[in-house]
């Protein structure tokens, strides 16, 4: 396994590469599924449908993870408690207001009450129990389209779409963000099922990014990029591509990016050019561009999300810090707006608890059945 260099001001000092025993270790244990990959191509391209599904029944993680956001959400609670068929107008403009505290958006807290009035002039909602069931359908109403391959027009999924011999997975966002540790979650669960995955340091600015990127290669198993500090990014990331596409001992890149605000014009020129940099080694790459959104930045996450689609494409978006902050429902606003699904969200602090998202398991953990609350 090859270590890149950090450099630090003019001395440059070598990555770490994993300790050789670990390496051998991970190699033995890959070896009977890249057998597998070999006698069946589209292994790869399966990988994110096994990893939604391994953790589609963790209901848990997400339970745990919202719990912020549940509080904030009392109050939803106790409307249902006090809940009359006959003053339901007052009920739902109380509903709605809820919605926008716990960072739903007008906009979004507007549909989803508009389709609460509709089940309710049609008679299929009379107490409590049905008010709530009707409340999370249409959460998952919103999220879902987005979410789902076979009901999404755009063709996007909340599953990763790891197409092409290396797949590369481009992860852009704002400074604080955690697109680092997320890249490094990331690269755990694929090399645990079985992908050789390279971890390319595009944030040349910031010579302890690479420094925490070589300790997740180091802890994952994957591969570590070469880092040259104040290095164009763009560079830094087509050569990594280069030396997968010609070692051919890669299934997926990851490809990190320095932070950057969503106003900051030169630098998402920067991002963009990064994109071409990668298209013009590997011409149908990167398959997913994917950002990283801080849970506790609430709706303005809806800005960065925007300005981002607009300079490089975005194919999905993972949330991060969603178990410190009481403002997850911004996430259901993003989704709703831009039709981005979202790919995984942060629940906690162990390479586990990047759970692929489930908007079915995302609106119960937020307005659970009375028992579990």
């Amino acid at each position: 396994m090859q270590a890149g260099n950090v450099c630090h001001s003019r001395r440059c000092a070598p990555v770490v590469a994993p300790h050789h025993s670990a390496a051998s270790s991970s190699r033995s244990r890959l070896q009977p599924v890249r057998a597998q990959a070999e006698a069946s191509p589209g292994l790869l391209a399966k990988l994110g449908r096994v990893i939604k599904e391994k953790a589609a029944g963790d209901y848990e993680r997400f339970f745990k993870g919202t719990s912020k956001t549940r509080e904030r959400l009392g109050l939803v609670e106790e409307l249902l408690t006090f809940w009359s068929l006959e003053d339901y107008e007052d009920t739902l403009e109380e509903l709605e207001e809820a919605l926008i505290t716990a960072d739903f958006g007008p906009k979004t807290a507007l549909t989803i009450v508009d389709g609460l009035r509709e089940e309710l002039k049609a008679g299929s909602i009379k107490t409590a129990d049905d008010m709530r069931s009707a409340l999370k359908r249409q959460i998952i109403s919103l999220l879902e389209p987005a979410n789902n391959s076979s009901s999404s027009s755009s063709g996007k999924t909340s599953e990763l779409q790891l197409q092409g011999e290396p797949a590369v997975l481009l992860i852009v966002g704002v400074n604080g963000a955690g697109k680092t540790t997320t890249i490094g979650k990331l690269a755990h669960r694929l090399s645990k099922e079985g992908a050789r995955v390279l971890l390319a340091p595009g944030d040349t600015f910031r010579a302890a990014a690479a420094e925490q990127l070589a300790e997740w290669a180091r802890r994952s198993g994957a591969k570590m990029g070469t880092f040259k500090e104040g290095g164009r990014p763009g560079g830094v990331l087509a050569a990594a591509c280069n030396d997968a596409k010609q070692q051919k001992d890669v299934d997926v890149v990851i490809c990190d990016t320095a932070g950057r605000l969503h106003t900051a014009y030169a630098l998402m020129e920067e991002l963009a050019n990064c994109r071409k940099s990668i298209a013009n080694v590997l011409p149908k790459q990167p398959c997913e561009t994917l950002l990283v959104l801080d849970g506790t930045t609430g709706l303005n996450m809806l800005n960065q999300a925007r300005e981002f689609n607009d300079t490089v494409p975005l194919s999905g978006l993972i949330l991060t810090k969603l178990d410190g902050t009481a403002r997850g429902g911004a996430v259901v606003s993003v989704v709703d707006q831009l039709k981005l699904p979202v790919k995984f969200i942060g629940v906690g602090e162990t390479p586990e608890d990047l759970q692929p998202f489930d908007a079915v398991n995302f609106a119960e953990a937020l307005f659970p059945a009375a028992k579990q609350q």
